[in-house]
């Protein structure tokens, strides 16, 4: 089996589905990256999603570019970038003459089953909570911080979303800040900014957003 011959269509293009197209990429498997028009990525500095905010990005040797239609992201799919194309949906694209050859890895984090099958390619595979291998997928990934972490399960479910961040440097629930309203957010702050306790990082809507703890 050629890896080359397998195309890999990644749904999300977030942190963890990024360290999981960097390792297929670099084994050899071309793949496309499927995202939203606005991506809710959070660590966006090391996410393929920023790509369809800013037209490329480059985490460390890693080139992606987004990619205007199906064709084009086919045809950049066998180079060195990767693409990344905004499509919500699976159904209704024609990827690979063969579905048997076709690989499609579910890496959105929503934490349940969105609209993921078993029967969208020759191996579906799923990361985190909300899917079960052997009915949704072929194959889930625990993503559940701990022992697990990484583990593959051909049969059964991933660990159930516990809804409580890890904990990291003593902090869990504080370390997500959260809009105080709908709508579009306006960033005082870049990432990587050092802030302090109850500093506005941003706004959302015309409100102004989240504090720093």
């Amino acid at each position: 089996m050629l890896f080359s011959d397998h195309l890999v269509i990644i749904r999300g293009g977030g942190d963890l589905a990024t360290g999981v197209a960097y390792r297929l990429h670099k084994a050899g498997f071309p793949l496309i990256v499927l995202e939203l028009a606005r991506p809710l990525v959070i660590r966006r500095k090391v996410a393929l999603a920023t790509a369809v905010l800013e037209g490329h990005i480059t985490i460390e040797d890693l080139h992606a570019q987004l990619a205007h239609s199906p064709a084009e992201a086919l045809a950049m799919a066998h180079t060195d970038t990767i693409p990344v194309l905004i499509a919500p949906h699976l159904d209704g694209l024609e990827w690979h003459p063969d579905p048997g050859q076709l690989v499609v890895v579910d890496a959105r984090l929503a934490k349940r089953n969105i609209d993921t099958r078993i029967d969208q390619a020759g191996l579906v595979v799923a990361l985190g909570p909300g899917f079960t291998a052997g009915a949704d997928c072929h194959a889930v990934i625990e993503t559940m911080r701990g022992h697990w972490l990484g583990r593959v399960i051909w049969d059964g479910p991933a660990l159930p979303n516990t809804g409580t961040p890890g904990i990291i440097g003593g902090k869990g629930a504080e370390r997500v800040l959260r809009a105080p309203a709908d709508g579009m957010v306006e960033w005082r702050l870049a990432i990587g900014d050092l802030v302090k306790s109850g500093e506005v990082v941003g706004d959302g809507g015309r409100t102004a957003g989240a504090r720093a703890v």
